[in-house]
């Protein structure tokens, strides 16, 4: 079976708010297109601010990263509605050949763990933005998306909550796995937070942002408020080596050539083996 032509939906969870995230994910898709031997036609649906969702008629859906708490939506349209699409895309995952591939970023990630209740998404007391190391774990380590990485992973993470207590008993259940956590935080007791998940064959999710370039990082670390944040929370020294990382090829410009790519090339690759 041989499909050159894939529809995607791209759901925007930015509720309005301007980022650099959708433009990330357009150039990935434009990039991918360009340098394989497919199409994608893209559509976009704003979530959060029209009530936007998605029906079953697309092969790829990517949600994206947004402000707020992902607790907002609670008791609204438009998230018994994003929550109701993603049951009819297990339904059909079950069901049908045709499968559908799904990836959750940040926001969406977190959307996934309440609506799935894998673990408890919580504030994290204070706000997180630069550039960090993530560990993989040793499902990480033979995941799809995380090929051609080494461990850890540098990725951009930029949040005020975070995904933890992780409940084994539905992640059995569910046949979902953790694929990597944050690096230790300084009081050993706290526990570490979980950064991406391998919700079923054909869902995947991460908390930090793969799609982020180095082109976009400037743009935010350039900002005085960006700035203070890293300062408060890692000193300047960590905020000059950040800028620092963001010039070289093997950290976050890696993450943002390796990890969308490879999620479309198991979602390809599943219609176009050999």
């Amino acid at each position: 079976m041989i499909k050159p032509d894939f529809k995607v939906a791209i759901i925007d969870m930015n509720n309005g708010a301007p980022n650099q995230g959708m433009r990330n994910i357009f150039e990935i898709l434009d990039h991918y297109q360009q340098h394989n031997k497919v199409k994608f036609s893209l559509e976009v649906y704003d979530a959060r601010k029209k009530g936007e969702i998605p029906s079953l008629d697309h092969d790829i859906y990517i949600s994206s990263g947004g402000p707020g708490s992902p607790h907002d939506g609670e008791k609204m349209k438009w998230e018994k509605d994003f929550f109701a699409l993603l049951d009819q895309l297990d339904e059909h995952n079950q069901l049908k050949e045709n499968k559908k591939f799904v990836f959750l970023i940040c926001h969406s990630f977190q959307l996934g763990c309440r609506k799935y209740k894998l673990g408890k998404v919580m504030p994290r007391g204070s706000n997180l933005f630069g550039i960090f190391p993530t560990f993989l774990t040793d499902a990480g380590l033979q995941e799809t998306i995380f090929k051609g990485l080494s461990d850890p992973v540098y990725a951009v993470d930029s949040r005020k909550w975070q995904v933890i207590q992780p409940d084994p008993y539905v992640f059995e259940q569910k046949g979902a796995s953790i694929l990597a956590i944050e690096q230790e935080k300084e009081s050993p007791e706290q526990e570490r937070c979980i950064m991406a998940i391998r919700f079923s064959d054909f869902m995947v999710g991460t908390q930090f942002h793969p799609e982020a370039d180095p082109i976009g990082m400037k743009i935010h670390f350039y900002q005085e408020e960006k700035k203070a944040v890293i300062v408060k929370n890692s000193g300047l020294n960590a905020y000059h080596e950040m800028l620092e990382q963001l010039n070289n090829p093997n950290k976050i410009a890696l993450t943002h050539r390796t990890v969308l790519p490879n999620f479309l090339n198991q979602a390809i690759g599943y219609y176009n083996a050999p």
